[in-house]
């Protein structure tokens, strides 16, 4: 047999598609103009299995990739579709005329009913090849099973219900024991719990379904030919086991709760959809005689699961009287009615066909359609062939039909990924919102799509709708793109001019005030919006022109803020006498520039709290660009208000320590002014050292002189040691002045002695107070008497100075007598002098013919050689060697000069025709030239002992390595 499962595209069928999604549809005055909304791949797209059945089809079911299919009259085949060319074949074993008459397969497909319509029921497990028979179940014509899909296992079905052709519902439940199959009977047991009925008496179960709610409460949904029962009850937890008679029994004495429909289909079938597996349906399809009963499951709700609920009449071409539909699918958005010759899906939303399927007449008449939950597959079989539908996107058009139904945000919940869609649904619910009247809806959904700008704008505008048209601007701007800045800026523009105008109306209108603040708010949240903020900056001036030709200056203050324009906010304030207002700006902010700009003005009104916030801004404002609005303050200020300025020049000279003159000579010129005392303290503190003041000394002199400070004048003398006029004027004030001033030239006597005969001039001359000028003898050892006699009148006696005439003697007499004994003493000196230089020229030493030198530790007498007081000998050339390289500069040229002239006083005459008188006093001169030149070479090298004397004690921070010759030197010894 060929495989059973191998698919393939029927060349032969038919589909009359009336899907949307075909059309190629465009999209005007949008970004996706002409976009193609689908492929044209169909959603239900059919495939023909490629199996010939050897008899014909009776009856096929399929469940969790399970199929099994009824094949003549005691052939059953099972196929694991994961495992397709591995078919399995089981023999019925019946022998009588029995055919059967329905299947039913469990949620797991581990579980086969077989009913007969012989009133018998077979049971077949997945994991067995024997079918076995249930006797509990014989006499009853099985109609419908509704699984347990809480309970139910592979080996146990848990309690199930089951429904009989004459309107009896049992529960039953089927196990099979592992290792002893069959052993036993499978049904546990077989029990009536319930007996539907209709107007005219009992009538057959055609559908039954068991769900679970929430809280324990189970829903049992029955339905016959016309009416569709519901039953609804809780299990006791733990009790599950025990079965569902007790749901049943609360309606023993009442019908429970149904729908009935008039018309008579023969039977009717229901289907559901489930999302997800093991989850619960979600909605259903009842198919009956008046059409199909659509709605949605609500497991929330206490006596009823059935919610939304509609009826979809059949389309005009199906008669129920002559063809009438066989059987129904639901899937998420369609349901599917199955024909004779033809399969049609109908939109749940809609009620329109979006899908027929006709089928060839070779194929036989259409039996049965049937949907496998667990994997969405669609199959329908004749007694011929089987057919597979595959679901494919089935949601690809809902947007359009919730958009059609105004149902928006469903149908942007469907085409979310799917930009060109959703652009249409948001234009048409634009639409349906300005129709209606919701403008500021109406302008956030414009907002979102492509449509022209400029036709929106206009409308809002016609319809006079400007709080509208507002928010669809805000709308808009929030979704430009940071490229975009030209719209950008007319958005922004346009808003500003649009807020304004509003506001304007507003504020006039005092019923409107909370609309107001709301407005307000909503502009400042605009305004300082962090995505604006890049564009509002570039076109800052056009904003400020807008708030000025509105004449709102709240709002233009507040974008300046914004916009960190403190500039424009301090001015605004000082503008309108607010100087608090415009310092606590100044203060928030630290910008040093609009302290500079604005502190002439504020220090006019509030000086202690602008020198407040100059001193907490500390060394980040320069004293010298605020020196202009001091001295404007203080050339118009009373002295209490000078004290401002001098307590904040006090703060930048004490505290920050500033060097600059120009603070320093401002600060001179407030305390020439208003504090003298703080003055000289002030000079006093700054010292006397030139180099270490920073005010100008003859700013300050001159300032001092100007304001008759005549003591800072005469400090200011003695820092420029100006000595003489220091004491010039020192004399106009106090004599003691003068004195601490003519002691200061401490290295010039004959200035200091200058100076005291001004003071002892003064004092005699101005003051006739001979005391006091004798006194001033006593303070200067520079004076004497026979020096200040002069300044003396002629008439005074001499008894004022007699005493200090003895005491004048007396000091020359002293005088005298030291002079004598310097004398005494340099002629004894010069006398031992002579003796020791006597001493020296007798003086000899002697030397052994095994003495070596120091310097080459070769013999001595060898060669010349040097012998020093110390004991050390020295070669002379070892000496010179040794000595050279220590000489100065001009003593090594000096030397290398007189060994030349040695050497050339050592040449032989060249003229040998010289008299002999001539030679001998030549030779007289020569003797002597040269002795003279080796004295003076001996002075040089042999001045001291090389070893002994200061030359080595200046080598003592010498390297022992030129530095120059070190590389050379390290290289040698690697």
């Amino acid at each position: 047999m060929a495989s059973i499962l191998d698919e393939y595209e029927d060349s032969l069928h038919r589909s009359v598609s009336v899907q949307q999604s075909r059309a190629s549809v465009g999209i005007p005055h949008s970004g996706y103009v002409n976009a193609r909304l689908e492929k044209e791949t169909p959603i239900f797209n059919k495939q023909r299995i490629d199996f010939a059945p050897p008899e014909k089809i009776n009856s096929l079911v399929v469940s969790s990739n399970q199929l099994c299919m009824s094949l003549g009259k005691d052939t059953l085949l099972r196929i694991d579709l994961g495992k397709p060319d591995e078919p399995n074949q089981v023999e019925l074993g019946r022998k009588d005329e029995a055919k059967v008459y329905k299947m039913f397969l469990d949620h797991t497909g581990s579980h086969l009913l077989i009913a007969l319509n012989t009133s018998e029921c077979l049971y077949l497990n997945r994991s067995v090849q024997k079918v076995r028979a249930l006797s509990r179940w014989k006499g009853h014509l099985i109609e419908s099973v509704g699984w347990n899909k809480f309970l139910g296992s592979e080996t146990n079905t848990g309690p199930i219900l089951v429904g009989t052709s004459q309107g009896q519902i049992y529960e039953a439940e089927i196990s099979v024991s592992e290792g002893s199959l069959f052993s036993t009977n499978p049904d546990q047991y077989f029990r009536q719990v319930y007996t539907l009925e209709e107007e005219s008496g009992p009538a057959p179960v055609c559908c039954l379904e068991i769900e679970r709610g929430i809280e324990g409460k189970f829903f049992i949904i029955a339905t016959t030919r016309k009416r569709l029962f519901q039953f609804v009850g809780k299990v006791p937890e733990g009790t599950e086991q025990q079965g569902f008679s007790s749901i049943f029994a609360v309606h023993a004495d009442h019908l429970p709760s149904f729908r009935e429909f008039p018309a008579n289909l023969g039977f009717s079938e229901i289907a559901f959809y489930t999302p997800k597996l093991r989850s619960n349906p979600r909605s259903f399809a009842w198919m009956m005689g008046n059409g199909v009963l659509y709605g949605t499951l609500d497991y929330s709700r206490p006596d009823s699961i059935l919610s939304d609920e509609r009826v979809w009449v059949y389309p005009p071409d199906i008669d129920i009287t002559v063809n009438k539909p066989i059987s129904i699918v639901l899937t998420q958005f369609h349901f599917l009615l199955l024909l004779s010759d033809r399969v049609k899906a109908v939109c749940t939303l809609n009620g329109q066909v979006v899908f027929q399927d006709l089928f060839l007449e070779k194929f036989g008449s259409l039996t049965r359609m049937i949907k496998d939950p667990t994997v969405q597959q669609i199959w329908i079989h004749t007694e011929k062939v089987v057919f597979r539908y595959h679901v494919q996107r089935e949601s690809r058009d809902v947007w359009k039909m919730y958009m059609n139904m105004n149902k928006f945000d469903l149908a942007k919940e469907y085409c979310k990924d799917r930009p060109e869609c959703l652009d249409i649904v948001l234009a048409k619910e634009a639409e349906h919102c300005f129709q209606n009247k919701r403008y500021l809806d109406s302008a956030k959904c414009y907002a979102l799509t492509q449509n022209y700008f400029e036709e929106i704008a206009l409308k809002f505008i016609e319809a006079k709708q400007e709080e509208a048209l507002m928010e669809f601007l805000i709308k808009k701007l929030s979704n430009l793109k940071p490229s975009e800045k030209t719209q950008t800026t007319l958005l922004t523009t346009w808003l500003t001019e649009l807020y304004l105008n509003w506001l304007g109306i507003l504020q006039g209108d005092p019923s409107q005030r909370s609309l107001y603040l709301d407005t307000r708010e909503k502009f400042r949240t605009f305004l300082s919006s962090p995505k604006n903020k890049d564009c509002l900056f570039n076109n800052r001036a056009s904003i400020y022109e807008l708030l000025a030709s509105h004449g709102d200056t709240e709002h233009m203050v507040y974008f300046a803020v914004i916009m960190q324009d403190y500039e424009r906010v301090v001015a605004h304030h000082c503008q309108h006498d607010e100087y608090d207002e415009a310092l606590n700006v100044l203060s928030r902010h630290r910008d040093e520039k609009l302290f500079y700009k604005f502190s002439p003005v504020l220090i006019q009104h509030i000086p202690k709290k602008v020198v407040d916030a100059w001193i907490s801004m500390g060394s980040r404002l320069d004293a010298r660009n605020l020196i202009p609005a001091l001295v404007n303050y203080s050339q118009s200020a009373s002295t209490q208000q000078i004290n401002e300025a001098i307590r904040y020049m006090e703060f930048c000279v004490y505290q920050l320590e500033e060097t600059q003159q120009a603070i320093h000579n401002y600060l001179l010129s407030l305390y020439a002014l208003c504090r003298p005392d703080s003055l000289l303290s002030y000079l006093e503190q700054a010292g006397t050292n030139p180099n270490r003041i920073h005010y100008d000394l003859k700013y300050a002199l001159r300032l001092c002189a100007e304001h008759g400070h005549h003591r800072a004048c005469v400090h200011v003398y003695k820092v420029m040691e100006l000595y003489e006029e220091a004491v010039d004027l020192a004399l106009q004030v106090d004599v003691d002045l003068a004195k601490s001033c003519a002691d200061l030239p401490e290295d010039d006597e004959e200035l200091r002695k200058k100076l005291w005969l001004k003071i002892a001039r003064h004092v005699v001359q101005e003051e006739k107070d001979v005391k006091k000028a004798m006194a001033c003898l006593s303070s200067c050892a520079l004076l004497k008497i026979e020096d200040v006699l002069p300044f003396f009148p002629d008439f005074v006696t001499i008894d004022h100075f007699k005493e200090a005439i003895c005491n004048s003697l007396e000091d020359y007499n002293k005088h005298i007598e030291e002079l004598k004994r310097e004398m005494e003493e340099a002629t004894q000196s010069a006398k031992r002098i002579r003796e020791d230089i006597q001493e020296m020229r007798n003086k000899y030493g002697s030397v052994e013919p095994q003495e070596k030198c120091a310097a080459c530790d070769f013999p001595l007498l060898n060669r010349p050689f040097y012998l020093f007081l110390c004991g050390h000998m020295f070669h002379y050339d070892c000496l010179l060697q040794a000595v050279f390289p220590n000489l100065p500069a001009y003593k090594q040229a000096k030397l290398e000069d007189l060994q030349k002239k040695l050497a050339a006083t050592s040449q032989p005459s060249k003229s040998h025709h010289r008299p002999k008188d001539a030679d001998t006093i030549s030779l007289g001169k020569g003797q002597q030239s040269r002795e003279q030149i080796k004295a003076d070479i001996d002075d040089i090298v042999a001045a001291e002992c090389v070893y002994c004397g200061e030359l080595m004690i200046r080598s003592i921070d010498k390297p022992f390595i030129d530095p120059q010759k070190y590389e050379e030197e390290m290289q040698s010894w690697l």
